[in-house]
């Protein structure tokens, strides 16, 4: 069994037992979502094996601050893995770059290597494909549960905010979703004019 893996099973029981369970969208199937993004996108993008393999752990771990809060999860997610992760065999510089692509998932993106572009690319990878508004509602019951939006309207604002700000990095990325998620962004903002 590879170090990865071991990560991988390590983290599906710890994520399955801690996260809580009114999160309707940073839950486990957003994180296994973004894990099957970035994998195409490392193949797309042409990563190495060893690139692939940090990026996968850093998509694990990147919404893990959850089981705490969701105020600066990405910092909490991102010490975390540098406590976890020796124990797998990941050494300093790795778990350095692990933890980069952690905290570049807080938005506005800032991304400055490839593989943070391609982690900031899988985690918002729905904006532009043809289940956009099921997982955007998730998000918005989400939301809403939590005390930060209270109706559809603000919902729909906050949408046409988001993708107008949000830009995709990797050529892999631009090519496959951006044309989508321009589509989705002209729907949201016709459902405003309602």
């Amino acid at each position: 069994m590879s170090r990865y893996d071991k990560v991988f099973s390590m983290m599906m029981e710890k994520l399955k037992a801690e996260l809580p369970g009114n999160l309707a969208y940073h839950n486990l199937e957003h994180i296994l979502d973004v894990l099957q993004a970035a994998i195409t996108l490392a193949e797309l993008e042409k990563l190495t094996e060893k690139e692939t393999d940090l990026l996968k752990v850093a998509v694990l771990f990147h919404d893990s601050g959850y089981i705490n809060t969701v105020a600066h999860h990405e910092e909490v997610g991102s010490d975390l893995a540098g406590e976890l992760l020796p124990e797998f065999g990941y050494d300093e510089n790795e778990i350095q770059q692990i933890q980069a692509m952690i905290l570049v998932t807080k938005f506005p993106h800032k991304p400055k290597t490839q593989l943070e572009k391609i982690i900031c690319d899988a985690d918002l990878d729905y904006l532009g494909r043809e289940d956009f508004f099921v997982i955007g509602n998730n998000l918005f019951k989400e939301l809403k549960t939590l005390g930060s939006l209270s109706n559809i309207d603000q919902w729909n604002q906050l949408q046409v905010q988001f993708l107008k700000r949000h830009k995709y990095f990797t050529e892999s990325a631009i090519s496959l979703r951006q044309k989508n998620k321009m589509n989705h962004l002209e729907i949201v903002e016709k459902l405003l004019e309602f």
